[in-house]
């Protein structure tokens, strides 16, 4: 009986495994920044886009973030959040810092509330350079 109860629940455990497994998945997020959706609005002619993925088995962000036209060299760039559009938070995530190469990339590890942020809507990628400390130019996160 202890045998059959062992195979039991090691099939249990499996089948939860890939239970697990199945629900993982890689969501595919964008944002495209200008500098109309920076709060105040800046006067730059910046422009940019970010593909953003997140494993949510291993809560990696991944990022490339491709922008032109700034008023100067990219000092940071930063995920903010929790926020709706038109509204200016926190950073969530550092994606770069001073010495910034174009396209931008990296990748970090997020925690629950930053992945539920991100993943509902709650989050916005901007680009800061020294004209425009605040941010320069800015996208809302979005599938």
């Amino acid at each position: 009986m202890t045998k059959i109860l062992k195979i039991a629940f090691g099939a249990m455990a499996i089948s939860g495994l890939a239970f697990t497994a199945a629900n993982a998945e890689t969501l595919k997020l964008q944002a495209d920044l200008t500098a109309a959706q920076e709060v105040p609005p800046t006067t730059s002619t910046g422009k940019g886009t970010a593909a953003i993925m997140i494993d949510t088995a291993t809560k990696e962000i991944s990022w490339k973030i491709d922008y032109s036209g700034l008023t100067g060299d990219a000092l940071a760039a930063h995920i903010h959040g929790p926020a709706d559009a038109g509204v200016n938070a926190g950073v969530e995530v550092n994606l770069g810092a001073g010495g910034m190469k174009n396209p931008l990339e990296g990748k970090a590890t997020l925690t629950d509330a930053q992945l539920g942020d991100i993943t509902s809507g709650k989050t916005y990628v901007n680009i800061h350079t020294a004209a425009n400390k605040g941010g320069e130019i800015r996208g809302q996160v979005k599938k």
